[in-house]
C-alpha cells in the first residue's frame, strides 16, 4: 500500500464533491493475490447472489459483514484504509467500524448494469439515521472503464440528502426524476480505475453502472463503513459489527500474513431473503 496519509486538499475534495480517487493505493503483487484468492474462492461462489437488472441481465456479488484474517479481511481492515475512512467520515471521536464488504463480478457480455442509486436509499431501511458516518469504499481488482461498465457518479449530489427509492428489475433504484433533476445542474462522471486503485464514496451520492458488454471481466471489492455511534436499529445479522471498531491490521499484512479466501463459517453472509432493502 501507499503508506501516505489522506491531505488536507483530499479531504476537502472528499466533501466537496462526494467521492474521492487515490490511484496505486495497492501495488501490483497486493492486486494479484486478491485476484487469485477471489476467482478461486468456493465460499464467495457458494454463496454468491445474483442480481438481475431491468433488462434481465445478471450482476454476481457475494456479501458478508463479519471481517477475518482472509485477504479480504487484511485489506477491510489495513490500517491505511481505516485510517482514511476515520478521515472523511464525520464525528472523528467515534470509532471506525465495518458495516458489510461485497465482491462484486461482472462478467464478460453477461455483467448486468446497476440503476441509479445511492447506498443510503438502501441503508435507510436499516434505520441508520446519519448517512454523513457512513461510506463505501470501492477497490479495483480488474481495471475498470467505460467499455466494462464502470462506475458513474453524480459529482456533488450527496449534498441532495437522501432521495426515494423504489424497485427497477430486482435493484432498489433512485426517482428517476430526481436523477434527471440532477443531471441538469450536475456533472456526470465516469470513474475509469485501474486495479488497485480506490474510490472512496459518501453515502448518500448518486451512482450506476452499465452492463459489461466487453470481453473483460471487472471485478471489485466494496466495503462500507460506519461509526460506532451511528446505530442500526433495524439491523439484525450485521447490528454488532457496525458498531464495533475495527480490530486494525498493519498494511503489509496483505501480503506478509499467510491469508487465502473466506473461512465460511464466521463470515456472516446476506441471503437475497434477508435483504431488508429488498423488501
Amino acid at each position: 500500500m501507499t503508506n501516505d496519509s489522506l491531505t488536507p486538499d483530499q479531504i476537502r475534495q472528499y466533501n466537496q464533491d462526494g467521492y474521492l480517487i487515490i490511484s496505486g493505493f495497492l501495488n501490483a503483487a497486493e492486486v494479484e493475490k486478491l485476484y487469485h484468492v477471489a476467482i478461486d474462492d468456493s465460499a464467495i461462489s457458494k454463496h454468491a447472489i445474483n442480481v438481475n437488472d431491468s433488462s434481465g441481465k445478471r450482476s454476481i456479488l457475494s456479501l458478508w459483514y463479519k471481517p477475518g484474517d482472509d485477504v479480504y479481511g487484511l485489506l477491510t481492515r489495513s490500517q491505511q484504509l481505516v485510517e482514511s475512512v476515520d478521515a472523511l467520515l464525520d464525528n472523528p471521536a467515534s470509532g471506525v467500524c465495518h458495516f458489510h464488504s461485497k465482491l462484486m463480478q461482472k462478467e464478460p457480455r453477461v455483467g448486468g448494469a446497476w440503476e441509479w442509486h445511492q447506498d443510503y436509499g438502501y441503508w435507510y431501511k436499516n434505520e441508520f439515521l446519519l448517512p454523513d458516518q457512513m461510506m463505501s469504499v470501492m477497490v479495483a481488482i480488474t481495471d475498470a472503464n467505460q467499455e466494462n461498465g464502470c462506475l458513474q457518479v453524480i459529482k456533488e449530489s450527496h449534498k441532495m440528502g437522501r432521495v426515494e427509492h423504489g424497485f427497477a428489475g430486482e435493484q432498489v433504484g433512485a426517482s428517476q426524476r430526481y436523477v434527471d433533476l440532477a443531471l441538469k445542474t450536475m456533472e456526470r462522471v465516469f470513474v475509469e480505475l485501474k486495479a488497485g486503485d480506490v474510490l472512496f464514496f459518501h453515502s448518500n451520492i448518486l451512482h450506476r453502472s452499465e452492463a459489461n458488454l466487453s470481453d473483460k471481466p471487472r471485478w471489485s471489492m466494496i466495503s462500507c463503513y460506519n461509526r460506532q455511534s451511528n446505530i442500526g436499529y433495524n439491523e439484525s445479522s450485521s447490528s454488532s459489527a457496525s458498531i464495533t471498531p475495527i480490530d486494525v491490521v498493519p498494511n503489509e499484512a496483505l501480503l506478509s500474513w499467510d491469508a487465502a479466501g473466506l473461512v465460511e463459517e464466521g463470515a456472516g453472509f446476506l441471503s437475497k431473503e434477508a435483504d431488508v432493502s429488498l423488501k
